[in-house]
């Protein structure tokens, strides 16, 4: 059985702290797709429908949780938190050190949607 990996298949791809180098693997299609095709509410509905789910402890719905938000208050912060609070647990920093433009283009499609 072939081992599925998502968020880590490009780890170790020459200059992918780059931004050649992520866009050489695809970086920042999804951005320039969820700029062209969405609305930040058809957006929010697509992650809703995709059962995208939340990486802590209770894996919340993500679209779930951002459509919580009011529609007319602004201005509004995303943070992103890449704290593990587990002692010895190094698996965001991994990521974050490898794919940084991964986190990045994460970050500006959910800001979009907010």
């Amino acid at each position: 059985m072939a081992e599925h990996r998502l968020l880590t298949k490009d780890i170790g791809t020459e200059g992918l702290q780059t931004l050649a180098g992520y866009e050489r693997v695809g970086g920042y299609q999804g951005l320039r797709k969820a700029l062209r095709d969405f609305t930040p509410e058809s957006l929010v509905e697509e992650v809703k429908a995709s059962g995208l789910r939340g990486r802590g402890g209770a894996g919340f719905p993500t679209g779930t949780k951002w459509s919580f938000l009011p529609k007319d208050v602004m201005p509004r912060y995303l943070c992103c938190n890449a704290d593990e609070s587990e002692p010895g647990c190094f698996k965001y920093r991994y990521l974050i050190d490898e794919h940084p433009h991964q986190l990045s283009e994460g970050v500006l499609i959910a800001a979009y949607a907010l």
